[in-house]
């Protein structure tokens, strides 16, 4: 069975697996801390439609249990000495730098594949994914494991997806809905429980470590690139490029870390890093600065940057674009 079929068929099961909300929270068999993460749920999805005006959907009004950790398993690949996506091709999609499997097996030999054409490759599980509108996602058992602000940011970040997704793009929608996703986890609890709330203060905290975080390793990968660039062919050596790589951890250590209020990226240093698994974080979390100049343009009005965010839909590197709009922005007087 080929890619997209078995792809179609993960997605019926996933599809054909739900049950209302309503219907779950009457189960007996659901265990209380499930039926609380779920309450939550629907209250952060009322949240983005009604207070952050994202765009209205039947998303997260049903509910699945999986019976496994994750929903999918996604691979990623690039060049050895290249910070290049390997990508593949979907139809309306257009490209993308993953690809996702129901099944782990598939996943683990697509791994094997890449790995034999001497891509370094990064196979991750994933606990939740938006289709964009082609469905009406649901709320799945994998996505209940999170903390509660984890899923309130994971509620919203998903619907910004089904709000503004612009194609070929990839990276800008995933950091564009990685900002929108924690500007509203923090206006999510300030609305629910105040200013003096524990749980706002620890989300604006890990709010600021995003940043340090996102300007840290926006410059390493930068650096990283122009080191592949420069270094001579003829110089090149694995035992180099893993020692060129750990540098990244140990500058983190030195000079990011002692900065950071929260465990957010405890985990950075020991990490097995390489080319694919980089990337990863050049698609969710570099240049999130951009995003936060233009949201204190827009006077930290969410609604109001979306709708900026939306006028860069027809532009072939909407990132850049940003960047220009930026840089060329004049306020109305």
């Amino acid at each position: 069975m080929g890619y997209l079929m078995k792809s179609g068929v993960g997605q019926m099961k996933l599809l054909h697996s739900r049950v209302p909300v309503e219907t779950a929270l009457q189960d007996p068999q659901l265990d209380e801390s499930k039926k609380n993460k779920l309450r939550l749920s629907q209250e952060a999805r009322e949240f983005a439609e009604k207070n952050l005006h994202l765009k209205v959907t039947k998303n997260y009004t049903s509910y699945v249990e999986l019976g496994r950790p994750y929903v999918t398993y996604v691979i990623s690949a690039a060049p050895r000495w290249e910070l290049k996506h390997y990508q593949w091709s979907y139809p309306f999609m257009g490209k993308m730098p993953y690809k996702g499997y129901f099944n782990e097996t598939d996943a683990l030999e697509e791994e094997k594949e890449l790995q034999k054409e001497d891509l370094d490759t990064y196979l991750r599980g994933v606990s939740a994914y938006s289709t964009l509108g082609w469905f009406n996602d649901p709320v799945l058992s994998s996505m209940l494991r999170y903390d509660d602000y984890d899923l309130v940011n994971t509620i919203i970040h998903e619907t910004v997806h089904a709000t503004l997704y612009i194609k070929q793009a990839a990276d800008f929608n995933e950091r564009l809905a990685t900002f929108l996703g924690n500007k509203g986890a923090e206006q999510f609890y300030l609305k629910k429980e105040g200013p003096d709330s524990p749980t706002l203060k620890h989300i604006q905290q890990e709010n600021e470590d995003h940043k340090l975080f996102s300007l840290f390793i926006s410059t390493e990968l930068n650096n990283l690139e122009k080191w592949y660039n420069e270094l001579p062919a003829t110089a090149r050596s694995e035992e180099k490029r893993t020692e060129r790589i750990r540098q990244i951890q140990e500058h983190f250590i030195k000079n990011l870390q002692p900065q950071l209020k929260t465990k957010a990226f405890d985990k950075f240093p020991e990490l097995k890093l390489n080319n694919a698994r980089l990337l990863v974080y050049k698609t969710y979390m570099q240049d999130l600065g951009d995003f936060e100049k233009l949201y204190e343009l827009m006077g930290r009005d969410y609604s109001r940057f979306i709708e900026k965010c939306k006028s860069l839909e027809g532009a072939k590197d909407p990132a850049q674009s940003l960047k220009d709009l930026i840089a060329t922005w004049r306020p109305v007087l």
